[in-house]
Formats: structure tokens, C-alpha cells, sequence
């Protein structure tokens, strides 16, 4: 939730032109993870609860590219491309983590 919070922070700054774009496609992206946990975890199965993961692990991927796009065109600052990226990387631990003790 804290790099869902950081990413509608970092796009509220994007040019306007980029609101039907990298704008949405991030804060999409961003949104889908937690979301996908969410929804996983309330499923009575192992398996769709393992599948949610998966996707939350792709979404959480997806969002990597899209913020190394947003640095390319240099809409985000460097800073802020640290923090993103260290939140990022926890993130993809704890699922890894939890995708594993699943199996």
C-alpha cells in the first residue's frame, strides 16, 4: 500500500499528456498488487491463493518497467526512483517468501 500511495504521488506531477498513459498504467499496475494479495488471500484454495501471488509478483514487475520509462523520459526524480525501487525489491522478497512456503 505504502508504493501504491508513492507511485499517485510521483504521476501527480506527470505532464497532463501522460493521464491516459504511463499515468494510468502505473498507478494500475501499482494498484493491481496489493490488490491481487487481497483477493488471493480471501480464496479458500492454496492453489488461486499461489496464482493471485503470481500475478501480484507480475504486476509488481510490470510497474519496474513502466517507472524505468518514466525515468527514461525523466518524469520521475532520481530520488524518488530509489525509493520506488527499494520498495520494489521488499516486495518482491516478501512474495517470493510466501509463494515458497506455499509450495
Amino acid at each position: 500500500m505504502v508504493l501504491v500511495t508513492e507511485i499517485y504521488s510521483i504521476t501527480g506531477i506527470f505532464p497532463v499528456s501522460e493521464i491516459y498513459g504511463l499515468t494510468n498504467q502505473l498507478r494500475r499496475s501499482a494498484v493491481s498488487i496489493p490488490s491481487n494479495i487481497a483477493e488471493g488471500y480471501v480464496r479458500n484454495s492454496t492453489n488461486d491463493y499461489k496464482r493471485f501471488l503470481q500475478i501480484a509478483v507480475g504486476s509488481l514487475y510490470e510497474l519496474q518497467t513502466q517507472v524505468e520509462i518514466a525515468c527514461n523520459l525523466k518524469y520521475i526524480e532520481v530520488e524518488k526512483i530509489r525509493e520506488v525501487s527499494n520498495l520494489s525489491i521488499e516486495i518482491d522478497k516478501m512474495l517470493y517468501s510466501i509463494i515458497q512456503k506455499i509450495k
